[in-house]
């Protein structure tokens, strides 16, 4: 089958890149694994698993062994690099045949594992060391196509096996991947020598070869024969899933409802602690939840462990009509509470009547993917990537429901397997060796005027502390530079004008959509004009009224709804100045703005503090250094004002404060970090960073 022939897999392989790769057969391996890694329908991020083996000089002995190198446990293939492997030695990984104790012993054999490490740099094992170990095979692959586990999650899977690969291909039944599945694929191939994979049942494919080019064609061969076979299956049947139930709503009106319902999901999502959300309308979704077969399907939970790993055991269908008024968030809550307590409910009884005597505590009992049939697909997890990625999950086991619906008759794995999947002591060692989570994650920040300056520095700071963040400005070419360096996952851009209601209305629906909701909003869009009152044109005043105080105003109204439906708590943090409470020369527009936003800033912490949203101010000044505002006008009138060149104003500023320090944009963004992440129980407070003002100490 030549490169063209391939429609259902991307071929990937550069000869030129093999070329420069030479012998170097690891290098090889990497970059199989990269490519195979890069099309989400030969494997999902995190899943699978890839191997190469070489003969290697013992530095003991000075005797050649053969090595085997494999993804380390916790990597991804599609990102995978030399620090993400593990190297060791493959016939000491046979030798543990001769202390293997059997199935009810097979956890303590990942112990085991390090004692066979050749490379000392290596990568914690992963438990599917064995399954490449005890196989021959130079280059090994195991992937988890979505069309290879239809087949394997069908009713007869065997069976269909062999119909299409009839004796090249060989077939397990499910077992927990494991030492002991390690001598059942050694077994198949003894039993079936000559084959050129084998399916593992409800769980995905192993695949071969000599060389690394020749294990990455046999795994796309093997893919694309599968999925052609379910395409001509499901050409056969017509309609999937039973048929169409209900139409979709078009587009924009299915974002609108999104957009609009989910921060109420997010909070109950986050009754135990906070999540963020992502929503996707693809096609495939569409499909599944508008079909007839969904109320059917859906309670059976995926197959894949990958799957439910990331998934949970299922969704939760929401019962809701597509055309609902959703505005009334009370009305909507109160209709769909139920639901979610229900959900609840039915994880606590899989649990207990699942549970073993060493089982770890209960988790997050919250479902992670939600079902809005006419709509699409929310998805919350602890971050951004992990929602998106729980998104991506649940739309290959869509496609495998699809796949194996349309050559049998789908089956899921039985509750008590996925229990011992979900809260094998394996994987809650893994979870514990995640590192330590930062203080801001979990949480969506707003930023206004944030494509530069103290804005862009606000962003930077929260970004590093853990948050997510949406940068809002109104040029779009300082928020092209400001995001540049983050991927989707941290921060995504969205040009606003804060003088718009309709515009700020949109940069909050947007970050519900991309999110989920928001937590945190911080008002630093501004501008500066200096003139003697005189001078002072109504233009100038209506502006500096419009950008500080109404879009204060204006933001500070949606973010407050948007808080209130979520009711996880919030913060509001406005950049004023020194100026709002020290009077100073050719300053009433610019002082007189300042000091409205600093009052509103009290009086909305009264108002909001029954729903735990704090509202804050940090006043800077004199940040001259990488400010916008300095750039302009401003600088020149405020260095008339003092009798002084622009040149010195740095200067002229450092030694005006008590403390001679020059203020950057940094130092208001760990003002506003200590708002968010240490002072957890103050509002309507002013901190301000200026380096003492005595006319500005506020008490």
């Amino acid at each position: 089958m030549g490169k063209n022939k391939f429609t259902h897999v991307n071929y990937l392989w550069d000869k030129k890149k093999e070329d420069a790769l030479g012998d170097d057969q690891v290098a090889l391996f990497l970059y199989r694994s990269n490519i195979l890694g890069a099309d989400l329908r030969i494997t999902n991020f995190g899943g699978g698993n890839t191997s190469c083996k070489t003969i290697e000089k013992d530095p003991i002995t000075n005797k050649e062994v053969e090595v085997m190198w494999i993804k380390g446990s916790g990597g991804d293939i599609g990102t995978l690099k030399r620090n993400g492997i593990a190297g060791l030695y493959n016939q000491r990984l046979h030798d543990l045949k001769k202390v293997y104790r059997g199935l009810d012993y097979e956890d303590e054999m990942v112990a085991l594992f390090n004692h066979c490490i050749y490379d000392l740099d290596s990568r914690a094992p992963s438990i599917d060391t064995p399954l490449h170990g005890l196989l021959p095979f130079k280059h090994i692959d195991h992937l988890h196509p979505d069309a290879l586990i239809a087949i394997a999650a069908a009713e007869d899977s065997e069976k269909i096996t062999k119909e299409i690969w009839g004796d090249t291909m060989g077939w397990v039944p499910w077992q927990r991947p494991g030492f002991d599945l390690g001598l059942q694929l050694e077994n198949c191939l003894n039993e079936n020598p000559g084959i050129r994979g084998i399916v593992l049942g409800s769980h995905g494919v192993f695949t071969w070869g000599d060389t690394s080019y020749e294990s990455y064609i046999n795994s796309l061969e093997v893919i694309e024969v599968a999925s052609q076979y379910i395409e001509d299956k499901i050409t056969e049947r017509g309609a999937v899933f039973g048929g169409q139930k209900m139409n979709s709503l078009e587009k924009t009106k299915r974002e609108s409802q999104a957009s609009i319902l989910a921060p109420i999901l997010r909070g109950l999502c986050s009754s135990e602690q906070n999540m963020i959300g992502h929503f996707t309308d693809d096609t495939k979704v569409l499909e599944f939840i508008n079909s007839n077969d969904l109320n059917r399907l859906a309670p059976m939970g995926t197959s894949c462990p990958d799957h439910f790993l990331r998934t949970k055991i299922k969704p939760l269908i929401l019962a809701l009509d597509p055309e609902d008024d959703l505005m009334d968030a009370s009305a909507v809550l109160k209709k769909i509470t139920p639901s979610f307590e229900q959900y609840r409910k039915d994880y606590q009884e899989y649990y207990d009547s699942c549970k073993r005597s060493d089982s770890p505590a209960i988790r997050d009992a919250n479902p992670v993917v939600i079902l809005y049939p006419g709509v699409g697909m929310f998805t919350f997890a602890k971050n951004k990537q992990t929602a998106r990625v729980a998104s991506e999950f649940y739309i290959n086991a869509v496609n495998v429901m699809r796949g194996a619906e349309a050559i049998s008759k789908y089956t899921s794995l039985p509750r008590q397997e996925a229990f011992d999947i979900e809260y094998w002591l394996l994987e809650e060692a893994k979870l514990q060796r995640q590192p330590k989570e930062k203080p801001l994650s979990r949480k969506v920040a707003l930023i206004t005027g944030s494509g530069g300056g103290i804005g862009r520095a606000i962003a930077d700071k929260l970004i590093s502390e853990g948050a997510t963040v949406v940068f809002t400005d109104i040029s779009e070419d300082y928020l092209k530079e400001a995001t540049a360096q983050y991927s989707p996952d941290e921060a995504i851009a969205c040009q606003c004008d804060v003088t718009s209601a309709e515009s700020i209305e949109a940069a909050v629906q947007k970050a519900s959509l991309q999110f989920g909701g928001l937590d945190i909003v911080v008002h630093s869009a501004g501008l500066a004009i200096s003139k003697p009152v005189e001078d002072t044109t109504e233009t100038d005043w209506d502006l500096l009224q419009d950008v500080l105080v109404k879009g204060q105003f204006l933001l500070s109204r949606a973010a407050a709804k948007i808080m209130r439906k979520q009711n996880l708590e919030g913060n509001i943090i406005n950049i004023v100045s020194k100026n709002g409470l020290v009077s100073g020369p050719n300053n009433a527009g610019y002082g007189t703005a300042k000091a409205a936003q600093m009052h509103m800033s009290r009086l909305l912490a009264t108002e909001l503090a029954p729903d735990q949203i704090r509202v804050n101010t940090v006043n800077p000044d004199g940040v001259i250094i990488g400010s916008k505002i300095w750039e302009g006008d401003w600088a020149e009138g405020r260095a008339k004002a003092y009798g002084i060149t622009v040149a010195q104003l740095p200067e002229f500023y450092a030694k005006r404060n008590i403390l001679n320090k020059i203020i950057r944009p940094e130092d208001i963004a760990n003002g506003v970090f200590a708002f968010l992440a240490v002072l957890d129980k103050s509002t309507g407070n002013i901190i301000n960073v200026d380096g003492g003002v005595p006319n500005a100490f506020v008490r």
